[in-house]
């Protein structure tokens, strides 16, 4: 009513004015001379001000009665802590009974384990043993603070330079837990305002540290290096359009991405970067101590300076088999991780074990260069002899040991997907004695990539062991995917 009553008022009070806009708009009325443009205008505010402080209807407020409050409560619902229960929610991963090596003892008996990414076969190394115990009698097991409250001990120090010494960079940064390292590198060094380019099929640990960051983030193909030189030129031609404030930007990618063990094209990535003024940080959770001729990683690999990666991440889960993770590059960079870092200033800093397992394990690399050259033999024997198995394709990079296998004919439903082939790894470990892992995501996770069953190849394997794996796949797979047809 306000807005269509001030325009009613408004054509009124032009109107009135209008026609007392004569000669005779004034008057004399009892001996006074009147001046109806005022009076009009009196009216006018007057009617205004009575609507203004009328009171607004209001419907009679009572209380409820008990009846009424009963009524409410019986039928209010409260919303579920969780989504529904599925299948694939109630699966149980086995149970490993000893350690994870190319070996290990799962219900009782023993298995060909290709879950582990034990990809050195460093697990159960005597020199990492002792290097182990001495440290436990020294420090017991626990740090009992983080790295800035008294966390800090010696051999952390020792381990971060022991890893800048390896990859050749001016300082490292220890976290306590793989995962949580890009999840707070990022965000360190990311804020509202600033642009990220992120590949499609980054793994969680990246795409909670780009959620936390809250900077504005682009997603690119995966591994499709001309869909992201589009976005680069997108933002490029826009800046020549718009002024504004420069911002920080990253290009963030794995070198060898956990959810399909393809490597990225570094070189390119190191071009476009160079082209278009952005940084780049590569997560090398997979490659360290796997890429290169002695196991630096995918700079190596390439032949790069590691100096043009701007950030490094890893965890030391996999080739090290130790726990935790790292982040190298300047020393402005760690140094200003250690003051806005939130997974290094507030975690408990890593047990004083893990750091002294990294350090022997990296020993033992140096020491021990055919570890390497075994490794890249296994994953070859075992890449070709994959290319037999019906129904299925390999997807990875033919250097990657993290191998995975995707259905020929995919159902266009990662549920539908993953059943089937958490099938055939059910099959292989409950008939063929042979472990094998599938490509289960987190409801939170929103990488799109397919479904796949994934092999972690190790050093530690023997020739006959990755045999058996393929003729057993070979088996399973002509007969699970026979009755499907």
């Amino acid at each position: 009513m306000g807005s269509g009553f001030q325009l009613n008022i408004t054509d009124l009070k032009d109107r009135l004015i209008g026609s007392l806009d004569t000669p005779f708009a004034g008057a004399v009325l009892f001996g006074v001379h009147v001046d109806w443009h005022i009076v009009v205008e009196v009216l006018l505010v007057a009617v205004i001000g009575f609507l203004l402080f009328q009171k607004s209807y209001q419907p009679e407020k009572r209380p409820l009665t008990e009846r009424e409050i009963d009524q409410l409560c019986e039928e209010w619902v409260p919303e579920p802590l969780h989504p529904p229960i599925t299948k694939e929610m109630e699966y149980e991963p086995p149970v490993l009974e000893s350690a994870a090596g190319p070996h290990t003892i799962v219900s009782g008996k023993e298995v060909i384990n290709l879950a582990s990414a034990n990809y050195l076969g460093l697990i159960g190394n005597e020199k990492i043993i002792e290097a182990c115990d001495a440290s436990l009698k020294k420090y017991g097991v626990g740090s009992c603070g983080p790295r800035g409250f008294y966390g800090t001990i010696d051999v952390h120090l020792d381990c971060e330079a022991r890893i800048s010494k390896f990859l050749g960079t001016p300082g490292s940064i220890l976290y306590s837990y793989g995962l949580s390292t890009t999840a707070s590198t990022i965000p360190a060094f990311c804020k509202r305002g600033d642009l990220i380019i992120a590949d499609e099929g980054v793994h969680w640990g990246i795409q909670n540290g780009l959620f936390l960051s809250r900077s504005t983030v682009k997603h690119f193909k995966h591994n499709d290096m001309g869909a992201l030189e589009e976005i680069l030129e997108e933002v490029f031609l826009q800046d020549k359009r718009v002024k504004k404030v420069l911002n920080r930007r990253f290009i963030v990618v794995e070198s060898i991405y956990q959810n399909s063990g393809q490597m990225a094209p570094l070189d390119k990535i190191i071009k476009l970067k160079e082209k278009y003024k952005f940084r780049v940080l590569v997560d090398e959770s997979n490659s360290f101590g796997v890429l290169g001729k002695t196991g630096r990683g995918i700079t190596e690999h390439y032949g790069i300076p590691v100096e043009k990666v701007d950030i490094i991440t890893a965890g030391m889960g996999y080739a090290l088999a130790t726990t935790g993770g790292f982040c190298t590059g300047s020393a402005k960079v760690v140094d200003h991780q250690r003051l806005s870092s939130s997974g290094y200033c507030f975690s408990a800093a890593q047990p004083p074990f893990t750091a002294s397992a990294a350090i022997a394990a990296i020993n033992v690399l140096e020491e021990s260069p055919d570890l390497l050259v075994r490794l890249q033999k296994n994953v070859k024997i075992l890449q070709e002899g994959l290319l037999q198995i019906p129904g299925l394709k390999v997807s990875s990079d033919p250097l990657s040991p993290l191998i995975f296998l995707q259905l020929e004919q995919s159902s266009g439903s990662f549920k539908s997907d993953l059943f089937m082939l958490q099938e055939i790894a059910d099959r292989m470990l409950e008939d063929e004695s042979i472990m094998l892992a599938v490509s289960r995501r987190s409801l939170l996770d929103s990488c799109k990539l397919p479904a796949g069953i994934r092999l972690t190849v190790s050093a530690a394997h023997t020739e006959s062991d990755l045999l058996q794996v393929i003729r057993s796949l070979i088996k399973v797979c002509e007969s699970v995917l026979a009755t499907k047809e």
